[in-house]
């Protein structure tokens, strides 16, 4: 099968459809191009959702990716982030290996075509030359032959006349014999052309239009094949990623298979455990008899855990303590006698590993200073040793601060640890007078515990220190627990809660309300278990439920 004899008079329908071949191998390019372009807006998709639920550098939410269902979570994110960069290699590798060289091809595959097609029109352009120089010599043979006729007619005509002079039927002798002769040079000249254009001719079919159309055949053969060659390779380019791809999935089912709910739920015990005892009974306190309200004795010296459990439990008993939790403004004591024993001992650890961690920090510059005055020291010319005098004492400084400060947080530590006495100076400092051990004592505790709506709750004078120091304890326990949400609140403006005790909120934010105004123009307000503190009251607008329960934790 050959076009150039199948397809010898097609030169029009073969030049239209090698251009249809370009165009369709074009449109394959623009194809793949679009392909690449979803592939790397995808990939960008998919680093920007994994980003996106990253957790934030020194932050709180950073602390739940300690759980193992966090972990896994954040695994995902990152084999996420590297399933984006397989679909970016996709886009990268179809650009290179099948854009850049289709293009590089179709400009080649034009170039030929155009060179093939003007050899056809070459050819075909000389032998419609021939053909019309064949014509024109077919012409004037035919017009000598009529014109000598017509001579020879006129010479028969001349020499039948009797009445003609032999003078003129020579003349028209003569101009016969000349038509004739013509007449035999143009036949010679057109059968000379004939054979001529026969042979172009029979060349034309036969020998240039089949090799001109066997190259534009070999040429779209190519052209086919190429395309074949780039669709195998658009699909190899695809298998290529799919084992990272897969490995990648792997990592989100593994990271799935090590999510352990025991260790999760332990880690919850351990952020939240306080280290509290549960409360023993309450003891029924007879109001017939005439005597002043008081908490029962027996909640008070039983032991530090029952006398918190009173104070948990019973709502007056919270609300005396609240007024001083009020001054406070939701102040973090230095020594977190504010929480709970185990989460006081936790942060005290932690703070503790932070202090050697700096001090560390400082002995590692000591010693690099200490190496450079060495250094200076065995070769002055490189610089004054005493220039570090004045840096090495003021690191030495910082390191015995830092231990001062460091021994400071160990010793409470130890306290909350037992390896102290658990009085802790806290206790002292709401005593007011640790050393006297009298009732002036008690009766000042017990003007601490101011209600809100001015009254006081006096504390009889019996066992005063063991009282002093179950309400301070108190204090402690229930700053610590959470009050229950009494409604919500939108910010309406933007407030920086740089003091202690204040928190930031963001315009348009929804928080929960914990407690009202109470004439001092501040809102205690939460937004999640971690934060909560005071904002203005004329910084939100608030939306009570009056149905909730313990809206009112005081009288």
């Amino acid at each position: 099968m050959s076009w150039g004899i199948e397809l010898w008079d097609q030169f029009d329908n073969l030049e239209k459809h090698t251009q249809w071949g370009i165009d369709i191998l074009e449109k394959y390019i623009k194809f793949v191009k679009e392909r690449t372009e979803i592939e790397l807006s995808y990939a960008k998709q998919l680093r920007n959702l994994s980003k996106k639920y990253q957790p934030k550098k020194n932050s709180k939410e950073e602390e739940e990716y300690r759980y193992t269902a966090c972990k896994a979570f954040l695994a995902t994110l990152n084999e996420m982030n590297d399933y984006a960069g397989q679909h970016e290699v996709i886009s990268e590798n179809m650009t290179s290996q099948i854009i850049a060289e289709l293009v590089r091809y179709v400009q080649e595959l034009k170039q030929e075509r155009k060179s093939h097609f003007h050899d056809g029109r070459k050819a075909q352009q000389h032998i419609e030359t021939c053909w019309k120089q064949l014509e024109s010599c077919k012409r004037r043979f035919e017009r000598d032959c009529k014109e000598a006729d017509r001579a020879q007619q006129y010479f028969e005509k001349m020499d039948a006349d009797i009445n003609v002079t032999k003078a003129d039927v020579e003349k028209a002798r003569q101009q016969a014999q000349t038509r004739h002769q013509m007449a035999e040079e143009s036949k010679t000249d057109y059968s000379s052309i004939l054979q001529k254009f026969n042979h172009e001719q029979h060349e034309y079919y036969h020998t240039h239009i089949p090799n001109i159309f066997q190259k534009i055949q070999e040429m779209e053969e190519r052209r086919i094949v190429r395309i074949g060659e780039s669709v195998k390779t658009y699909a190899e380019l695809d298998r290529q990623v799919i084992p990272i791809i897969g490995k990648c999935l792997d990592g989100i089912v593994k990271a799935a298979e090590s999510i352990d709910p025991k260790n999760d739920s332990q880690l919850v015990v351990e952020a939240y455990k306080s280290g509290f005892e549960p409360p023993g009974d309450i003891e029924f306190e007879d109001y017939t008899q005439p005597m002043k309200r008081t908490v029962s004795d027996n909640s008070l010296s039983n032991s530090r855990g029952e006398g918190k459990s009173e104070l948990k439990f019973g709502g007056k008993s919270k609300g005396k303590l609240w007024p001083f939790i009020k001054k406070n403004k939701g102040a973090t004591p230095e020594d977190f006698s504010n929480l709970p024993p185990e989460q006081r001992r936790k942060k005290l650890q932690q703070k503790v590993d932070e202090l050697n961690k700096e001090i560390q920090k400082e002995m590692d510059q000591r010693d690099a200073i200490t190496k450079m005055k060495d250094v200076y020291l065995k070769n002055p010319q490189m610089g004054d040793p005493t220039s570090l005098d004045h840096k090495l004492a003021e690191v030495s400084q910082n390191i015995e601060k830092l231990r001062l400060e460091t021994q400071k947080f160990e010793a409470w530590l130890a306290e909350v640890e037992g390896r102290l006495p658990a009085r802790s100076d806290q206790a002292r400092r709401q005593s007011g007078m640790y050393e006297a051990q009298n009732a002036p004592s008690v009766n000042n505790c017990a003007q601490d515990r101011e209600s809100p709506d001015g009254s006081y709750t006096e504390e009889q004078s019996q066992e005063s220190e063991v009282k002093v120091l179950a309400t301070d304890f108190d204090d402690e326990f229930d700053d610590e627990e959470p009050l229950p949400a009494i409604g919500t609140c939108k910010a309406l403006y933007t407030f920086e809660g740089q003091n202690e005790g204040t928190i930031s909120v963001v315009e348009g934010e929804t928080l929960y309300v914990i407690e009202e105004d109470k004439g001092d123009g501040w809102t205690r307000i939460r937004r999640n278990e971690d934060e909560e503190g005071y904002v203005p009251t004329s910084y939100v607008e608030v939306y009570l439920d009056k149905n909730a329960k313990g809206a009112k934790t005081y009288i």
